[in-house]
């Protein structure tokens, strides 16, 4: 700990170290949109699309079952999820900058292990009395709980954070437009994955992502990110230099807007003892658990009612435009609009969506599948962005959006064993997509006695 606090206070860690922000020809917080999009991004393969598509792979790799390696990935991702409020904190307290570059690095390292991890597991079996299967289970147990933390967990949670505290009044339309590239990101990456894997295999496409990750955003990572506009000497929204405010050219911060600033910084224990947070945090729990689940086992959904794995996959491509499109009108809606009717919005969408997976084989389903779902995407991607900050500040952010995450990650842990189990169970995806159906339904008796705690 002694280490990262002097590395947070050395001079490659000085918010003007290469450069200025405060120099920069546009408002840096721009720039900060760009560049925690792409950290966003760059997090797919530790998301469950970004895993969605190497799970045939592991399973013919390793031998395990597919609910073996479901229980793996749920293992893995529920005990990331424990671990993320204290990554939460670490944000708060060595900055966004110092964050970003250990979350990229570790990333990387992570899927360098996973790549060769089915021929750990048959070197081990050599010397060890257990069936390579077994020690395979174990290897990607602790695989993914890297791969989840540092991904889905850590490196998501410092991009969102980090672009949450460089806007206010432009906080929606900025994490909209943020949205309208992750959303056909994430989206695209299946098929994009696939035929990457196509190429160079799928340890070659492991090895890749590593690399592009580990020095790409690493880098991108230390040169760009700051943590806040404050300590750039600027002000949220590019209102203001700070020496002019002080210097009486131009208004207070305070008057220019109300809105600026919230009207209290709430603690994490605090928030915790609110509604709202519990309302809004299992509304955007519902939709990790349901669209990790069907993710997930989005091939073999596909393959249960005749469609290629091309054609599965595929999927995803209409819903991101849907997304992209929905995000960036969520995004502009949500900086004049009571959030509570938005969650509500989504979750209808997303009960609509998932019911309709379970009859892919109805052309005319799978068309309002597809709809619901991408108007679903568009609505989460913002939704988590600009939710925290508003209801609660940001001083205390990165504590606070790190316990929001922690009980994402881990509903997303139970979708895919929810639904292999009933797989297993029934011969079919279709009872427990119906079930995922109805957990949006049951949270919005939540959401409509909850308001802005602010308020």
């Amino acid at each position: 700990m002694h280490l990262l606090q002097s590395l947070t206070r050395s001079r490659a860690l000085n918010p003007n170290f290469p450069f200025p922000p405060r120099q920069s020809p546009i408002f840096y917080g721009w720039i900060i949109l760009i560049v925690t999009t792409l950290g966003v991004i760059m997090s797919i393969p530790g998301q469950t699309a970004g895993v969605s598509v190497f799970t045939d792979h592991l399973i013919a790799a390793t031998g395990l079952s597919r609910l073996s390696l479901s229980n793996a990935y749920l293992i893995g991702t529920l005990t990331s999820g424990l671990l993320l409020p204290f990554g939460g904190s670490f944000i708060d307290r060595i900055g966004a900058r110092l964050v970003v570059v250990l979350a990229s690095s570790w990333l990387a390292l992570t899927l360098l292990y996973l790549s060769f991890s089915d021929r750990l597991a048959l070197s081990l079996s050599h010397s060890l009395p257990l069936e390579s299967s077994t020690i395979a289970f174990v290897l990607l147990c602790i695989g993914f709980v890297n791969l989840r933390f540092s991904g889905q967990g850590m490196l998501t949670l410092v991009s969102r954070t980090t672009l949450g505290k460089w806007f206010d009044r432009r906080r929606g339309m900025a994490s909209g437009t943020s949205g309208l590239f992750v959303s056909f990101g994430f989206s695209a990456a299946p098929l994009l994955l696939s035929f990457f894997i196509d190429g160079l295999g799928w340890r070659g496409a492991w090895l890749s992502l590593a690399a592009i990750v580990g020095i790409g955003m690493g880098s991108i990572g230390w040169l760009f990110y700051r943590d806040n506009p404050e300590e750039c000497g600027l002000l949220m929204d590019g209102e203001a230099h700070a020496d002019e405010t002080e210097t009486g050219l131009v208004a207070q911060p305070s008057s220019v807007s109300s809105s600026i600033l919230p009207t209290r910084e709430f603690t994490r224990p605090q928030a915790l003892r609110t509604l709202a947070f519990w309302a809004v945090t299992l509304a955007l729990a519902s939709q990790a658990l349901c669209m990790t689940g069907v993710t997930f086992h989005i091939v073999d959904i596909g393959a249960a009612v005749g469609l290629s794995e091309k054609q599965t996959v595929g999927l995803f491509l209409p819903i991101g435009v849907l997304s992209t499109v929905t995000g960036y009108s969520v995004g502009v809606i949500s900086d004049r609009a009571n959030l509570k009717f938005l969650f509500i919005a989504m979750m209808i969408f997303e009960s609509i969506g998932i019911a309709g997976m379970a009859h892919l084989d109805n052309p005319a389903l799978r068309i309002g599948t597809i709809i619901a779902l991408g108007i679903c995407g568009g609505f989460f991607g913002t939704l988590s962005t600009v939710t925290m900050p508003r209801y609660f500040g940001r001083i205390h952010l990165g504590a606070i959006a790190g316990l929001e995450m922690m009980v994402l990650v881990i509903a997303s842990a139970i979708g895919p064993s929810l639904l292999a189990g009933f797989n297993e169970a029934f011969g079919s995806y279709r009872f427990g997509l119906y079930l995922c159906a109805a957990i949006p339904l049951a949270i919005i008796a939540l959401l409509l006695p909850s308001h802005n705690p602010q308020q």
